[in-house]
């Protein structure tokens, strides 16, 4: 492509992205403009946030939460609301200790509040203490587990709102995972409208974006930090749907979009049919669940006293 074709299709400046949908080329400063325009007009199409929210933003320190809070820190103001960033950490060695320093340097940067919730503290040992003799195990455990203590997080700070970094990749490959599994229940449920007394809603503004538009807009941005990787990444299930989907994105662009369309489909479908399911609470916890016992309680085996 000659460099005259490779101009940004507003300013004709050198484009450094193209994007599809609609097609267009972009220099670094349009680019940012185009991220910061999706994920702003996501948020107020789908009234993710009122006036007075106080928003719990979870803080990993990872590329998604990074952009997570660079964003929300830059636009909840203008919509009467204040952001407060809230950090799990599992306890797993030689990884935490070096994203949770990104997540307080970032925090602290911007000067926004942050919270650290840990497992120790939570469930009595951390995440690699928990895992010994299960470690294949581990992205299953620490995900049930990570959900209870973000939800243990918002009530500590006080939200109303619980924002996640999960992009485009990580919805679409949810959507494809629930499909392989043949769970529609799981398919269905959506936390954005959140549970009275339980948890709060759930608010995902990344979902607009895909993974590599997100490692360029921090990389423009100068704020992309070279992290190490969980080393229980490897062992779920979304690791091999990950590779099997990047591929078919690749020969098929637009294949996660279309994931989201279903899904769309299928929740818009699922509450025309029938109501949602009622929900109980945990006989040894009292947390919300779909049983008798919740899979916390059921991961870390505890007894009815």
């Amino acid at each position: 492509m000659s460099s005259a074709e490779n101009r940004c299709s507003l300013c004709r400046e050198p484009a450094v992205v193209r994007l599809t949908e609609p097609e267009r080329r972009l220099c670094a400063g349009h680019f940012i403009e185009d991220v910061e325009a999706r994920v702003l007009g996501s948020v107020t199409r789908e009234q993710m946030i009122a006036p007075g929210d106080r928003v719990a933003v979870g803080l990993s320190g990872g590329k998604d939460s990074t952009a997570l809070l660079l964003l929300l820190h830059r636009f909840l103001p203008a919509l009467g609301a204040t952001p407060v960033a809230v950090t799990i950490d599992e306890g797993i060695a030689g990884y935490r200790e070096e994203t949770l320093r990104a997540a307080q340097d970032l925090a602290g940067e911007l000067g926004v509040e942050h919270a650290i919730v840990t497992f120790a503290d939570l469930f009595g040992e951390d995440l690699d203490a928990i895992l010994v003799g299960r470690e294949s195990q581990g992205c299953t455990v620490c995900g049930v587990l990570r959900r209870r203590a973000l939800v243990e997080a918002v009530k500590r700070v006080g939200a109303t709102k619980l924002a996640t970094g999960h992009n485009l990749d990580d919805e679409a490959q949810s959507v494809l995972m629930n499909v392989l599994r043949g769970d529609l229940p799981r398919l269905r449920q959506d936390t954005s409208t959140g549970q009275p007394g339980h948890f709060v809603p759930r608010i995902k503004p990344l979902a607009v974006l895909s993974e590599k538009e997100i490692v360029t807009y921090l990389l423009l941005r100068a704020y992309y930090r070279d992290l190490p990787e969980c080393p229980y990444a490897g062992t779920a299930l979304r690791s091999e749907v990950r590779t099997m989907l990047a591929g078919l994105e690749h020969r098929h662009p637009g294949t996660m979009l279309r994931l989201m369309r279903f899904r769309g489909g299928i929740r818009q479908s699922a509450r025309a049919a029938e109501p949602a399911k009622a929900l109980s609470t945990c006989r040894i916890c009292g947390e919300l669940t779909s049983g008798e016992v919740c899979q916390v309680c059921r991961l870390l085996g505890r007894k009815e006293r």
